[in-house]
């Protein structure tokens, strides 16, 4: 089974602990900072072919991949995934301020418990260089892949399943997000988390892993 993970930003390869479909030999993470760098690109063209799974920073790496390479998907996975990050309304992105609010929160926390990850669970998240920490935010700050989408929608080119997962009050990726995705992928299968949890992955494992294994 050929999967592609793509992790978060800031997040630690434990965030996918709990999800059985890593641990299988076909299976490949790609961290943050190696999304920015290009191996994302390059992992899926060595496969050939593959699963796509991507939770926010990285589902957003997920969409993109998507748009440039749609006949090397063969299913997509999205988890939080987010076409823009943004500041309700009108998708005008996200704020300074908000992205320096998610940046220190990070760091006064050293990744412990950010984003409210519920005690016996991996711990999602890792401190970073500065460096990448930065360049993930600006990544996030700039990064609008609306116009690419509707133009995927138009070509009839997205012909993989896709599934997505959302929680219904997340701060983080707002829900707004999921509803977009629906409208580029009609045929998604989409669930609605209850609350407000961002770090899917240690939330509903067993969801998303079965979703991974219907494709595969």
């Amino acid at each position: 089974m050929r999967v592609l993970v793509l992790n978060g930003w800031a997040a630690h390869e434990r965030a996918w602990d709990l999800c059985g479909f890593v641990k299988d030999p076909g299976a490949r993470m790609v961290s943050y900072v190696e999304q920015m760098d290009g191996v994302a690109e390059k992992a899926l063209d060595d496969m050939g072919s593959a699963v796509v799974v991507g939770w926010s920073m990285g589902g957003s790496r997920a969409l993109a991949l998507a748009c440039s390479r749609p006949k090397r998907i063969k299913g997509l996975v999205l988890v939080a995934a987010t076409a823009r990050m943004m500041e309700a309304p009108n998708w005008k992105g996200m704020s300074d301020r908000r992205l320096k609010a998610l940046e220190v929160g990070l760091k006064a926390t050293h990744g412990e418990g950010f984003f409210g990850a519920p005690e016996g669970r991996p711990n999602p998240y890792m401190m970073d260089t500065d460096e990448h920490l930065q360049r993930g935010l600006d990544y996030l700050k700039d990064t609008d892949l609306r116009i690419e989408l509707i133009d995927l929608l138009a070509s009839g080119k997205a012909r993989f399943p896709v599934r997505i997962f959302q929680s219904e009050r997340d701060g983080i990726v707002r829900p707004e997000n999921a509803h977009f995705l629906e409208t580029v992928f009609p045929g998604a299968k989409v669930e609605m988390v209850p609350g407000g949890e961002h770090a899917l992955p240690i939330m509903i494992p067993e969801k998303i892993d079965a979703a991974v294994r219907e494709m595969s």
